[in-house]
């Protein structure tokens, strides 16, 4: 890209913020636009960004208003009637999705993207650490904060790979042009774009269609998709206990995981988890054999599960004492709600598991309800909170309370963000759970400090 300016619309997201980064290690001059301030907007000022947070055509720099120099990257989360958004479009700037920005990053390089409803930002980390910390190295555009690298951008002068997490949000993903693919999953979400299963599979067996010739799709067993790859694809299978890719000998116990890799020429034992957690292993599954297709040998896979920290935000604990645990989780969707409470729950065998969910958009509460309070049925308690709206406008009739009054369980609280920490003040907890994709992680260091005051 030719453009000296690059200015980005929703600069704090998670993925707008790893392309800003991307353009100022170029040498770019980046500016932009959020909503709110974030300790990740923090820390792209730091890096040279120019940001504000009212949406002010006044506002964006001088520098940024030419329409010859400047390329404007939007998030779709950006309303239709944003004022610096149609200023740009009226005045014949070149306004591109980021998706759109990515696709063009991956043409020129060897893109392996992790695509699917969930475990893909799990997925496409380890794959990243692994390669990261092997002889191939990488680069990377991830959707969480990496805790080894403390970024969710990685960048190398040497190597042509570069990991991606792959969206269908929007069907963002059909900008892609993998070299090697992973479907993790393909249960229905995001109705509010796709209104119906059939369409959102076809969203998926688009994207296969995208693989480079010659190129490597790698999908979880047993899934519901129908693949559409290039007649010289090569397209191998895996999972937790079956597949191409599959572990074996797996140990449970003592707080660590540990397995036996097997790939379609050999096995590689004794293979350890640096995040302990049941889905895990499947993940981890799939961040091998992509590593392993690419040349990472097998004493570089073990040392790099063995050191992987996990992404924030993913599994991760924020206290973790003989009497008490905290952890917080990204998950946002029926299955992987239910897949994180298992997780906790054979880590924790016989302790209370309290877990606080936060729904994520009225659509998908609409959507999914029963699905959710199934989910939240496995908790031994739940407080459920109101629903975080993100992009969306209410719903007539959506509230938590249609979650809430399908949950089975008796020992459950419906409240606001507000109330909470003075509900969980009151609570004999030995195990939290705080889940969801919405502004709940704002919460967290309060709800530590009140968790070890008691």
């Amino acid at each position: 890209m030719d453009y000296k300016n690059i200015y980005f619309l929703g600069i704090g997201g998670i993925g707008m913020s790893n392309l800003a980064r991307y353009f100022i290690s170029r040498g770019k001059k980046v500016a932009g636009y959020d909503r709110t301030e974030t300790v990740l907007t923090g820390k792209l000022t730091q890096e040279g960004a120019a940001i504000h947070y009212v949406d002010n055509i006044e506002q964006i720099p001088a520098d940024f208003k030419n329409p010859e120099s400047t390329l404007v990257v939007f998030t779709p989360a950006v309303p239709p009637d944003h004022s610096e958004l149609n200023f740009f479009r009226d005045n014949g700037f070149q306004v591109v999705k980021r998706a759109q920005a990515l696709g063009e990053i991956t043409k020129s390089s060897k893109a392996i993207c992790c695509a699917g409803t969930h475990g893909k930002t799990t997925t496409s980390s380890m794959t990243a650490h692994i390669l990261k910390q092997s002889h191939l190295d990488c680069n990377a555009f991830l959707g969480g904060i990496l805790k080894n690298y403390d970024s969710n951008l990685l960048l190398s002068d040497k190597s042509e790979l570069t990991v991606v997490e792959a969206d269908e949000y929007d069907r963002s993903f059909h900008w892609l042009h993998p070299y090697m693919a992973l479907i993790t999953s393909v249960d229905p979400d995001h109705l509010d774009i796709y209104g119906t299963e059939e369409e959102y599979l076809k969203s998926f067996e688009k994207f296969t269609s995208l693989i480079v010739p010659g190129g490597t799709l790698i999908v979880k067993e047993g899934i519901k998709l129908k693949t559409q790859v290039k007649p010289d694809v090569t397209i191998y299978t895996y999972s937790m206990d079956k597949g191409d890719f599959h572990a074996e000998n797996i140990r449970i116990g003592n707080g660590s995981i540990v397995f036996d890799f097997v790939t379609p020429k050999h096995k590689i034992k004794d293979i350890e988890l640096g995040v302990p957690v049941k889905i895990n292993i499947e993940n981890s599954v799939g961040s091998m054999a992509l590593a392993w297709l690419n040349g990472a040998a097998g004493d570089e896979l073990r040392t790099a599960m063995a050191t992987f920290q996990g992404a924030k935000r993913r599994f991760d604990f924020h206290i973790k004492t003989d009497n008490l645990a905290f952890i917080d989780d990204y998950a946002h969707h029926p299955q992987e709600l239910a897949a994180s409470i298992e997780s906790v729950k054979e880590l924790y065998p016989g302790k209370k598991v309290t877990g606080v969910f936060q729904p994520h958009l009225y659509s998908r509460t609409k959507d999914f309800a029963a699905d959710f309070a199934k989910s939240l049925s496995m908790l031994d308690e739940l407080i459920l909170l109101d629903i975080y709206p993100a992009r969306e406008l209410p719903i007539a009739g959506v509230t938590s309370q249609i979650i809430f009054d399908k949950v089975t369980i008796p020992n459950k609280t419906l409240c606001t963000k507000s109330e909470l920490l003075d509900i969980l003040k009151v609570k004999k907890i030995e195990v939290l759970l705080t889940v969801g994709a919405g502004d709940i992680d704002q919460l967290l260091p309060q709800i530590e400090e009140a968790m070890l005051k008691d």
